[in-house]
Order: C-alpha cells, then structure tokens, then sequence
C-alpha cells in the first residue's frame, strides 16, 4: 500500500478485502470444488466396476468304483455327485439356511454352521435350513460328466449313463 504524505492512500491501490467476504469466497470455490470432483467421480460410472465371473460349469470323470448311493466330492466345487441304477445325478453342497458348505456322511449331508440334515437326496431332515438342498444339471458324455453348479433342476432329475 502506497502511503500518500499527509496519511491518505492512494486511489489506485486496491481495497482489503473485508473478512466475511474472505470467508464467502472460501466457502463458494470449497463448493465448486466438492462439486466438480464429484462431477468427475460421476463420470467414472456408467463403466463397469465387475468383471465377468468365471463359468460354474466343470467336467468330472466318474470311476467305476464309485458305489451307488456313495457321494463324489470334487475339490474346489459345492456339488456331490452320485450314481446309482437310474442314473447320475449331482446335488448342491450350499446350505440352504446361510450358505455353509455341507458335509456329506452315511446319512446324507450335514451343516457344520448351525446343525442342518439333509438325506442322501438332499431333503430337509433337521432344521433350521428353510428348503431342500438344490439338484443341478448333468450331463453325460462317455464317462465323464460335465456339471453345471449355476443351473438347477428339479429333484429326482437323473441322467441315464450309457
């Protein structure tokens, strides 16, 4: 600020700004600022943040020692696999009551989290699961068995082996 001799400013410098108007101005560009990085954030949506997930189908062999009634448990799968004289079928190992993975034993399946039985053809025996456990799609090609743990069927559906 330019001192004028006599203790008058001169014209041309500018004014102080005032604090309230300080303050305003602050609080104006902290919105336009919060608004513009949201605006960007916003843009980033219509693309997709999921990627497709792997496909729940897979290919088993079915060795003939396999008993009827004896239940084949894949590693890394929620699905028993079973044969017998009217053909083979594959039941879902996912609790129905929270999602637990159920343990197959002589008498069928049992849930480890909370206590659920299952029969040998996953009807509900002991609660507290809601509903049977699901049957899934099977299908034969020689001796192998391709089982699709995204796709059910209605109980009782078996595949003829050839």
């Amino acid at each position: 600020m330019t001192v004028i001799p006599g203790g008058s400013r001169s014209r041309l410098d500018p004014e102080a700004t005032p604090r309230r108007d300080w303050l305003g101005l602050t609080a104006l560009w902290s919105m336009v600022s919060a608004l513009s990085f949201g605006f960007l954030g916003a843009l980033r949506l219509p693309k997709a943040a999921v990627v497709a997930a792997p496909s729940k189908s897979f290919k088993i062999a079915i060795p003939e020692a396999l008993a009827a009634g004896e239940a084949l448990v894949p590693q890394g799968h929620a699905a028993a696999v079973f044969r017998d004289e009217e053909g083979v079928y594959a039941i879902s190992t996912i609790c129905t009551h929270l999602g637990c993975v159920v343990k197959p034993n002589a008498e069928g399946f049992e849930c480890p989290c909370h206590g659920s039985r299952f029969d040998k053809t996953g009807g509900v025996v002991k609660g507290p699961a809601p509903r049977a456990l699901p049957w899934l799609q099977v299908r034969l090609s020689g001796d192998e068995a391709q089982i699709d743990e995204g796709k059910t069927v209605p109980g009782g559906t078996k595949v003829k082996s050839a």
